[in-house]
């Protein structure tokens, strides 16, 4: 449910407007340099402070609570934890019985027999995605010297981003975008066949993101309407490069030694300032509903920088696995 890796293990907890949100990591490499510092430069990415992005300002400054001693990871559980300090749970009072078109109010309180935290989402909230991009901080010291970077290239169906997203704001409405995200220098023979192929297992954690709708792997799905002789990667080494990359980096679920990459779709943020309607609950008609609330207007400009956590701690977990297998091996 909340969990995900074999070895590189990265479970998140908390919710939105509650005491604040976290991971617990296990499985993390022993006598990597570790401190709060490490996290600035993703969590700021991740931070709202560009147009079209929520008002809510939280410091996310991280709490290493277990499995760092003298600024190096022991190799116990990591916990990371980040204090909330700027929720308002009383603008989201209309929506505990108004559940917002596009968003997650009612199939949670479907799910958790209207238990769950409806306040700015509960664990359905994309405040969730700071515990992902700390988890990320630590993939990316274990995946050295892979480097993973990713890019919004389009917003509102346009590489005209600033524009979409002034227009959005202006018309009181959200947008969506794509994001590319580019793994190099990662080794060939990550990954396995069928259940945990390289794609599955991104797309798995890509997906975890909220908002994701979509996802392709090198030329993806306009791959369907090329020609083999086009499709195919001539190979121009023994280590396995390739001239072209419309695999993005992957043959048979596994990594051929070129470039991971992919593009994931984020859909257009489901909280705007336009009057809808929507169910009430209680009286079980139609209603009006306003949202209130601070909001993005296209959460994809934040995204980038979850997509390579989330990408890193699938490398992670890969690589480790194979280092496993390889020491077997030798031992055999």
């Amino acid at each position: 449910m909340n969990s995900f890796g074999r070895i590189f293990r990265v479970s998140i907890f908390g919710e939105s407007h509650g005491w604040g949100v976290g991971c617990l990591i296990d499985g993390c490499s022993p006598g990597l340099s570790l401190s709060a510092a490490d996290f600035k430069e993703d969590l700021y990415r991740r931070r709202s402070h560009v147009l079209g992005t929520t008002k809510r300002q939280e410091k996310d400054v991280p709490l290493i609570r277990s499995g760092v001693l003298a600024g190096k990871t022991t190799g116990a559980p990591l916990y990371i934890a980040f204090k909330n300090t700027e929720e308002k749970s009383e603008d989201y009072e209309n929506i505990r019985h108004l559940p917002r078109p596009g968003h997650a109010d009612l199939t949670a309180a479907k799910k958790f027999s209207g238990f769950n935290d409806y306040r700015g989402s509960g664990q359905f909230s994309g405040r969730m995605t700071a515990a992902l991009v700390a988890a990320g901080v630590i993939a990316k010291k274990i995946i050295t010297p892979i480097c993973v970077r990713a890019k919004v290239i389009e917003a509102g169906g346009t590489a005209e981003i600033r524009k979409a997203v002034k227009e959005a704001v202006k018309s009181r409405d959200s947008i969506g975008g794509i994001i590319e995200c580019a793994a190099e220098k990662v080794p060939p023979g990550l990954g396995e066949p069928f259940f945990d192929s390289v794609e599955s297992l991104v797309s798995h954690l890509v997906f975890s993101i909220p908002g994701i709708k979509g996802i392709e792997f090198g030329s993806g799905f306009s791959s369907a309407r090329m020609q083999g002789s086009i499709h195919n990667d001539p190979i121009i080494n023994v280590r396995g490069e390739t001239s072209t990359n419309h695999s993005g980096g992957i043959n048979g679920g596994i990594t051929n030694g070129n470039a991971l990459v992919f593009r994931a779709a984020v859909r257009p943020p489901a909280s705007i300032p336009r009057p809808q309607k929507t169910i009430n609950l209680l009286s079980e008609e139609i209603d009006d509903l306003v949202i209130e609330g601070r909001h993005d207007a296209c959460f994809a400009l934040r995204t980038p920088v979850i997509v390579e956590a989330v990408t890193a701690c699938v490398l992670a977990d890969l690589m480790l696995i194979q280092k496993t297998w390889e020491r077997k091996l030798e031992e055999d």
